[in-house]
């Protein structure tokens, strides 16, 4: 049977009322508002202030706002190397001899009053502070800190901008994870890669604009749970949520065709189906129609980009190397690594590794050395292969986590074995390359200690702001209306960090 005809037979007493008592009682209230002077004559949806389009407002085909972006663009892509669970970072990029010095002292009082931290460690008074597990040396021209945990990333340290001066506001992982990603504590807002993809748009309409891949380190006991929040769309259309790729089989289920049905055949039935989601769009205006549309679009092109994009047999072996052990294993961060490239190239948008297991509480000499091992090849690997291949220019490479880790000790000094660092949100470091941000320089300071910020403080809204400018956008105009306001990324405050951008 035509499935439009059976569509239309199939239509329910409930569903025609529903329909007519909605029509007759929209020209009812029109009629009503026109009397009264109170309707207006404009027929379509009156501009957004902000430059952005309201909640019901369609974007063209490859998505994207007519008025994004606002400045030429120094970033067209952005790679997100996120570390679940929060690096150390007085163990891999901020060296503080003093630290080194003061191993096994309490820490000063002055340095953590009024610090809130989490119930594994209460009240931080007489905590002991805790060297750095493995040495540093400065490497590059840019003579750059880095501990020996991280040797790959060390050679390519005068590519990196260090910022060692971030600082959150949460202490916890899963809301520090989404403020980092969607500027709220709390799940319901857009992440970073939906913001992305629905103002910039993508550059191709074979693959979606915001990919998300996760993976964790084997063995490994203290990995953090990837929610789906973390790539969620908010208030935002759902058609602009991150695409999770998954780490075996098909890398998007059901991206095959079930057997005994061609490609001809399945083009057919999404034909079909999709002059019926039209109906219901034209009849209701719902979103979430339209994104049910796209979406069954979009899977039919995945069918034959997504295997594609899996393949790794026209990879040189030289490429194969440079990412190291593990890249041809689907669900590693270093296969991982080399698909972000390959997406990258064929113009995704945004990108978005997940890499769990960094929750070093009393692991700090057995499994940091794990985490290390399974990241810092790949995440080298990457900036070189982006920069050979001439994209690092204008491709934005984010490594980072939530927040930091306490440089005083949680475990017991005589075991070291068990030694561990608590959550510290007051001062982290992340690293950027390409995309429009200064190589080989170090942004901000912590104080001899690495506790607080002492230098060039850098707030995760900061951040923001300065990575949206990076894309060609202003954060303060880049807004969208829900439910009475216009919510922004950075909410209401940031400032763009100047002095890192080339």
């Amino acid at each position: 049977m035509n499935p439009l005809l059976e569509h239309h037979l199939q239509l329910n007493r409930r569903q025609l009322f529903g329909r007519g008592t909605t029509g007759i009682g929209a020209a009812a209230l029109a009629s009503l508002l026109g009397k009264d002077g109170l309707a207006s004559e404009t027929k379509t949806a009156a501009p957004n202030p902000s430059g952005a389009n309201s909640d019901s407002n369609e974007t063209r085909r490859f998505g994207g706002l007519d008025s994004l972006p606002h400045f030429a663009p120094k970033a067209k892509r952005v790679i997100y190397l996120f570390q679940n669970g929060a690096p150390t970072h007085v163990d891999l990029f901020d060296w503080k001899p003093e630290l080194k010095k003061r191993h096994q002292e309490a820490v000063p009082t002055s340095y953590i009053q009024n610090r809130r931290f989490s119930t594994m460690t209460g009240a931080a008074d007489g905590k002991l502070l805790l060297a750095p597990v493995e040495p540093f040396s400065q490497r590059g021209e840019s003579g750059a800190w880095v501990s020996d945990f991280m040797p790959h990333t060390a050679k390519v340290v005068d590519e990196l901008c260090f910022i060692k001066s971030l600082h959150t506001e949460q202490v916890n992982h899963a809301p520090a994870i989404n403020f980092n990603l969607s500027g709220g504590e709390m799940p319901g807002r857009p992440t970073l890669g939906a913001w992305l993809s629905y103002g910039l748009g993508n550059a191709t309409d074979e693959l979606p604009g915001f990919v998300v891949m996760t993976s964790i380190t084997k063995d490994t006991s203290c990995g953090q749970i990837f929610y789906d929040f973390y790539w969620g769309s908010g208030f935002l259309p759902s058609r602009f949520q991150g695409v999770k790729f998954r780490g075996s089989g098909d890398p998007v289920l059901y991206v095959s065709n079930p057997k005994g049905m061609s490609r001809q055949m399945r083009r057919q039935w999404l034909d079909d189906i999709a002059a019926i989601n039209q109906q219901k769009l034209d009849a209701y205006g719902d979103p979430e129609i339209a994104t049910r549309i796209a979406q069954y679009e979009m899977s039919f092109k995945m069918q034959s980009s997504v295997p594609e994009l899996a393949d790794l047999s026209g990879e040189s072996q030289e490429t194969l190397d440079l990412y190291g052990p593990g890249v041809t294993e689907p669900g590693t961060f270093a296969h991982n690594c080399l698909i972000a490239r390959r997406l990258a190239e064929r113009g995704c948008g945004f990108v978005q590794l997940m890499h769990a297991g960094w929750d070093q509480h009393n692991s700090l000499t057995t499994e940091l050395y794990n985490q290390c091992r399974d990241t810092d090849q790949a995440s080298a690997a990457l900036v070189t292969d982006l920069k050979q291949r001439g994209l690092l220019d204008d491709t934005l490479v984010i490594w980072g986590g939530e927040f930091g880790r306490t440089p005083f000790l949680q475990g017991d000094i005589n075991n070291r074995a068990r030694w561990g660092r608590d959550h510290h949100p007051y001062a982290y470091t992340v690293w950027m390359a390409g995309g429009g941000v200064k190589p080989g320089v170090t942004y901000g300071a912590t104080d001899d200690l690495g506790i607080n910020v002492a230098e060039n403080p850098v707030h995760v809204h900061d951040f923001q702001a300065t990575l949206l400018h990076l894309l060609g956008i202003d954060h303060e105009r880049f807004t969208y209306r829900f439910q009475g306001r216009q919510f922004r990324l950075t909410d209401v405050h940031g400032k763009l960090v100047s002095d890192i951008l080339a």
